[in-house]
């Protein structure tokens, strides 16, 4: 019986993803990197401890890889945070969910002032059993950490009681290595092909498209009580 939905956020159930990519961009190019936008894409879905080593040899991680991602929260934070808004339907999905039985977590690999950010801009802190971040774990996606640590923060939940809600193949990935599965939304901009060999046992158009297709999906069909 499933008891517990994890809920990626960037990408997922806040319009984010491109934001993320020019602010990377940005702090990319401040220190010397000109980067492309597909290129930097490809890799939205990881945290900064797994992002920067893509385009850096370990020798510029060490000499200015913490200041690359001091740069780009503060830019993040200040110039494009203010412009991420809630996809639609995003609150009554999770309102659906709750409706159902099931306890809900966030779990992010954004820092935790993003985090706080998104859940009053989305309106569900009432409806959230618990919520993690990057800064709750060592390792960010697509390491299995953050869904581990919304697992505890969930006092225990089992992974093959809960499904992962995400848009990246790294949630997939992350979740899969967590002992989770994953239903996935395109909403993040990666095609389905990707999302579903990294895992996605399901592809929906965005969240809206999951609410109205709710009755169909392995959320209804393994709700308590069914």
């Amino acid at each position: 019986m499933l008891q517990a939905i994890l809920f990626d956020v960037d990408g997922t159930l806040v319009d984010s993803n491109a934001l993320h990519v020019e602010a990377w961009r940005e702090a990319f190019r401040r220190f010397g990197k000109e980067l492309s936008f597909d290129e930097v894409h490809q890799q939205i879905g990881k945290g900064g401890d797994q992002l920067i080593p893509v385009f850096c040899t370990p020798e510029e991680v060490k000499r200015f890889g913490e200041a690359l991602e001091r740069f780009r929260l503060e830019l993040f934070t200040r110039d494009y945070l203010p412009r991420a808004k809630p996809f639609p339907k995003a609150r009554e999905l999770i309102a659906r969910i709750k409706d159902d039985g099931l306890v809900v977590a966030l779990a992010s690999s954004s820092k935790a002032p993003e985090v706080t950010h998104h859940v009053q801009a989305l309106g569900v802190g009432d409806l959230l059993d618990a919520r993690t971040s990057a800064d709750d774990v060592e390792h960010s996606k697509p390491c299995p950490d953050v869904f581990q640590a919304a697992l505890r923060a969930l006092h225990g939940v089992e992974p093959r009681h809960a499904i992962v809600v995400g848009d990246t193949p790294y949630d997939a990935i992350a979740a899969r290595r967590a002992g989770l599965r994953t239903l996935a939304v395109l909403s993040g901009g990666f095609p389905e092909d990707e999302l579903a060999q990294a895992g996605a046992m399901d592809v929906y158009d965005d969240v809206a498209d999951l609410l109205a297709r709710y009755d169909d999906s392995v959320i209804a069909r393994e709700r308590p009580g069914r």
